[in-house]
């Protein structure tokens, strides 16, 4: 099919305009040492609460934008377990949001370390433990098998009336792509290490290797990669958590490209200013990281049971819609009369207040500590 990147000649030897590049990358990569040098100045505690934050939206963001949604606690217990970190509220955790984690984790603590055949096929056999996309079987631990009269493609639409949004290259031509991608990514230093991320990431996702999951692995292979650039296995900041809130933006993009000649400059700017919004976003996120460390060292002496570290934990958070007692007794799976004992309890020590919107309605609000 000659209407796709892989096609194009010179491929997969892609081309870009630097001069358009220069000054959003110098942008970005001021930004990015900026968050870091505050990151890295905060103590122990701040940062492990910084990192796990960061992981764990990466992780459910990522999933998100593919139209799979992970349970937030469950998450951030996996993250929590795999990292060491004791902190409160730990939940049990299935196989899948664990094998999802550890796909990040083995990325961007063991960034160091080369990407390798094998490495893939694990990452993808942690994605799809029971050897399923939905109800349907796949090949897992190998490249994907199909023919030209079978191709895989990405499309939207109803029966009869799909649109084709890209086709990927034949299956038989996977293991020289593969082959020739790895090389690259393992040896090449010619590219400046954040736009390094942005080609691994369109490169991998244009081959296309595995039956599914190859968006998931494109953005942890970018992830990877920027944990080389920044020289660091602590991750303070997500750039899926950006994709997701510019998904059709990222797919138009993508289309785009992949739809093009093998100049992806279109790309690399809009990665560029994707990774510097997620930056910015980022260094919000830190004064909330700040913010709720302060909360809890003020209280660090009151006595609370594992609920209300729980649902306190939720609503520094952002906890979404107003905390009624009946959501504390569905969420915590505790009765009603256990929930406002709870709240009473929480009112009488002066951590949450209660706020009547008229009539009999009746909401919790954290009472903020400055």
């Amino acid at each position: 099919m000659q209407g796709f990147i892989y096609n194009r000649p010179g491929w997969p030897n892609f081309t870009w305009d630097n001069d358009a590049l220069i000054r959003l990358l110098s942008t970005v990569s001021h930004r990015q040492g900026r968050l870091i040098g505050r990151m890295e100045g905060l103590g122990f505690v701040l940062q492990s609460e910084a990192i796990l934050q960061s992981i764990t939206i990466e992780v459910l963001k990522s999933n998100e934008i593919e139209g799979e949604f992970l349970d937030r606690d469950q998450v951030r217990s996996s993250v929590a377990r795999k990292l060491g970190m004791d902190i409160a509220g730990l939940v049990a955790v299935d196989r899948t949001v664990d094998g999802v984690v550890e796909v990040m984790l083995n990325a961007t603590q063991k960034f160091r370390e080369p990407l390798s055949e094998e490495r893939l096929f694990s990452w993808h056999g942690s994605l799809f433990p029971s050897g399923k996309s939905g109800n349907e079987k796949m090949v897992i631990g190998k490249w994907r098998e199909n023919t030209s009269d079978d191709p895989m493609q990405v499309v939207s639409g109803p029966l009869g009336k799909e649109r084709v949004h890209f086709q990927a290259p034949e299956s038989k031509v996977l293991p020289a792509e593969i082959n020739q991608f790895l090389h690259w990514f393992n040896n090449s230093d010619e590219v400046n290490p954040i736009l390094k991320a942005a080609v691994a990431h369109l490169w991998f996702v244009t081959v296309h290797p595995f039956d599914d999951g190859n968006g998931r692995i494109a953005r942890t292979i970018a992830e990877m990669q920027l944990a080389r650039a920044d020289g660091l296995a602590k991750r303070f900041y997500s750039m899926s958590s950006q994709i997701r809130l510019e998904r059709k933006k990222y797919y138009d993009i993508l289309e785009k490209t992949q739809r093009g000649s093998t100049d992806i400059t279109e790309w690399l700017i809009w990665f560029l200013n994707c990774l510097d919004r997620s930056l910015i976003a980022s260094e919000k996120e830190l004064s909330n990281v700040i913010s709720k460390a302060k909360f809890w060292d003020r209280i660090k002496l009151t006595e609370l049971n594992d609920r209300q570290r729980k649902m306190i934990n939720k609503l520094l958070d952002g906890f979404e819609g107003k905390l009624t007692s009946s959501k504390w007794a569905k969420v915590n799976k505790c009765s009603q009369d256990t929930a406002l004992r709870d709240l009473q309890d929480l009112m009488t020590k002066d951590i949450v207040i209660k706020e009547v919107d008229g009539g009999r309605s009746t909401h919790y609000t954290l009472r903020l500590i400055q």
